[in-house]
């Protein structure tokens, strides 16, 4: 259900329920994220997800398995793409309803096409998502827009997703690639370092400080250094 391609260090992971507008269920979320992780782990500096078909992700699947097993698995992923060392671009590739939205929000970048849309309209069906979910919204998108979703049911369509700062670029897939292509010549361990700062806590604190320490003692820093004084470009190892 999850087709992995790669273009150089970028990674594609694929939603493949078009059937079901790729919408989540227990193995989905599990497939994801070993996937992602197995990206990661094979080098890729870059993973942008996007869906099969018309949709991106029309959220949760409530026709399968949907209780505890799916909550956790569901979380678990989520959480755990936005704890990978890597960025993540979704690239929405129509409606992101529900979990979909949630998955788009755990990504780190949004790139939208013009069938994109976001909603996560719980107030609709009497259920709930995590405070994480709210609370991210809310410095994605502003509180105002946020407000709208989970108070009023509201759906964002992409015009308004690109204004409040909830996408980040108007484009296709290839697009998506092509900026993570562009992003996988940057220095990881700095990349690395400044999405755990935007997405960490207090509790991340000390993992910070390390980092941070990493990064300035990296070979990195002394090949931009040198690339700066032969007049090219530098070519980063992560290390």
């Amino acid at each position: 259900m999850i087709e992995v391609t790669t273009h150089e260090r970028v990674t594609v992971l694929t939603l493949q329920r078009p059937e079901r507008r790729n919408a989540l269920n227990l193995d989905l979320c599990h497939e994801l994220d070993a996937a992602a992780r197995a990206a990661v782990e094979g080098g890729a500096r870059v993973l942008v997800v996007t869906g099969e078909g018309t949709a991106f992700c029309a959220g949760a699947d409530l026709t399968g398995v949907y209780g505890d097993e799916f909550i956790e698995a569901l979380y678990g992923m989520l959480h755990g793409l936005t704890r990978l060392p890597v960025p993540i671009i979704a690239a929405v590739n129509g409606p992101a309803i529900g979990a979909g939205t949630q998955l788009a929000i755990a990504c780190d970048l949004r790139v939208a096409d013009d069938t994109a849309r976001f909603a996560v309209p719980t107030a609709k069906n009497g259920m709930a998502v995590d405070a994480w979910t709210i609370r991210t919204l809310g410095k994605l998108a502003g509180m105002g827009p946020a407000r709208r979703m989970m108070l009023a049911a509201e759906t964002i369509e992409r015009d308004e997703a690109l204004s409040c700062g909830l996408a980040d670029r108007t484009g296709t897939l290839d697009d998506a690639v092509a900026w993570a292509q562009e992003i996988a010549e940057l220095a990881p361990l700095t990349v690395a370092y400044n999405k755990l700062v935007l997405n960490g806590s207090r509790a991340d604190d000390e993992r910070i400080e390390t980092e941070f320490a990493r990064v300035w003692a990296s070979e990195d820093v002394r090949e931009a250094a040198l690339a700066r004084t032969e007049k090219r470009a530098p070519v980063f190892e992560g290390r």
